[in-house]
């Protein structure tokens, strides 16, 4: 590959939501619960294909979590990405189900990684990223709603996470029960309301075509769960169910007991779903990443999100899209949009969970999003969820030349939830953050409190 030129970043795309993503594969482990109908069983971590790009480059690797870091780093120097703020996404299976002394040394090494030195601890690691080149602002696992639980929380905040993606795929016990999926929608319920109460942002994968569904009934699976306070997700990963070599559900298919959304089906429901999204939640991710030799049938165009979406923005429906990833600034410097540079502050406030929550975002006349904060209140306690400023990635100190980062966004955000908090007359204002970040923090008056999970701050009556 030829080397970019001078302040030229290949694939602009990975770091235009501000921080560079990192995903690092565990080993191949099955899932206690046993496997899932639609899931292949093909000797990789579970749910994935021999030939998905993050199982060849984890298998190349030895599943070495140090190692994959450093790989990822250093293949996002040689397309001139900053690598300052990292987020880290832990995948490959149920995080939570390994052995304890395997998940510890896992999350060490890649804190090891980023540091550029090894640590004799998970926690003295943690501390020498706070001040590290490639700081790690965010970290994210993902597990099965059964798997969280009051320990398991505990164990992810050790960690430094900060976001927990669950693997939800569907609201219907019955489907559940028919996949194997091993839980049910009381799960659900019950780890999203202790995931917000502890500050986690909270991410749910959803399928679109399992068994005994139809697309009725998807849509209205996604009208309940931006209308039923239970659910009310902050993001989501859409996969459309597609019949995988090795999965069970292969056989059903050949039977000719299960058929598959056509690609015009799928794309008639997202039209549908999009425009049901709030202003609060974002689509992270649409289809997956399943090589063609491992597909028996069903849509396989990876790049199926890139053209719907691009018809959407040319369509009179996209002043009606509210979901987050459409409206970040980032993509629409990309897409080289007249920009409107005067700003306001929005805040919608809506109850999920038995609490209140405060969604902050920072946008223009045409509803592009600059960046956003979520606060939760509930019983006289306040937490902070997220601080995200958008835009195009900067290195730690850099001054921007452009819109986005670095221009007092978060400050804003951070003082206007402060506000919030002293009006509702609660005494402290806590914020689940990255060890990476907690040095932003600190100079906004934040300090850790007695655990080391959170930034904590008195709020001044």
């Amino acid at each position: 590959m030829k080397p970019p030129e001078k302040n030229e970043i290949r694939k602009p795309s990975k770091t235009l939501a501000g921080v560079t993503p990192i995903a690092v594969m565990c080993k191949p482990k099955k899932c206690k619960h046993g496997t899932c109908l639609y899931c292949p069983s093909l000797n990789v971590p579970q749910s994935y294909t021999p030939k998905s790009p993050p199982v060849l480059r984890a298998e190349r690797l030895k599943y070495d979590s140090y190692e994959q870091v450093i790989s990822r780093l250093n293949a996002f120097k040689a397309m001139n990405h900053p690598t300052g703020k990292i987020e880290l996404i832990i995948m490959g299976g149920n995080f939570l189900e390994y052995p304890l002394k395997y998940q510890y040394e896992f999350i060490k090494r890649c804190y090891d990684a980023l540091n550029g030195k090894k640590s004799k601890s998970l926690s003295e690691a943690k501390k020498k990223n706070e001040k590290a080149i490639h700081r790690c602002v965010a970290l994210c696992i993902e597990t099965r709603p059964d798997s969280i639980n009051d320990k398991t929380i505990k164990r992810i905040l050790e960690f430094g996470a900060t976001r927990v993606e669950l693997g939800v795929q569907c609201l219907d016990d019955k489907i559940y029960k028919f996949v194997n999926r091993g839980h049910g929608v009381k799960e659900v319920i019950l780890a999203t309301k202790k995931l917000k109460e502890h500050g986690f942002k909270i991410g749910y994968h959803i399928m679109l075509g399992l068994p005994l569904s139809n697309p009725k009934k998807d849509y209205e699976m996604f009208v309940k769960l931006f209308s039923d306070e239970n659910f009310k997700p902050d993001q989501l990963k859409i996969y459309p169910c597609q019949v995988i070599s090795g999965a069970g559900l292969e056989t059903l298919y050949k039977k000719g007991k299960y058929k598959p959304y056509s690609q015009k089906q799928i794309e008639e429901l997202l039209e549908k779903i999009m425009l049901i999204i709030p202003n609060y939640c974002r689509i992270m991710r649409i289809m997956r990443e399943i090589p063609p030799e491992y597909l028996t049938a069903g849509v396989l165009r990876i790049d199926l999100r890139r053209d719907f979406e691009s018809a959407l923005k040319s369509s009179s429906l996209k002043n009606k899209i509210n979901e987050i990833r459409f409206r970040e600034i980032g993509f629409a410097i990309r897409d080289n949009l007249k920009i409107d540079k005067k700003i306001n502050l929005k805040i919608t406030k809506y109850p999920a969970s038995k609490g209140d929550e405060y969604f902050l975002e920072i946008v223009n006349k045409d509803n592009i999003l600059f960046g956003l904060l979520r606060l939760r209140i509930n019983n006289n306690n306040a937490i902070i969820r997220e601080v995200h400023v958008y835009g195009q990635a900067l290195d730690i100190g850099k001054k921007a030349d452009f819109l986005g980062q670095h221009k007092g966004f978060g400050k804003k955000l951070i003082k206007s939830a402060e506000e919030i908090v002293k009006s509702e007359k609660i005494p402290e204002l806590k914020i689940i953050s990255g060890v990476g970040v907690r040095e932003y923090y600190k100079k906004l008056g934040y300090k850790i409190d007695k655990q080391g999970f959170y930034m904590e701050k008195k709020i001044k009556k």
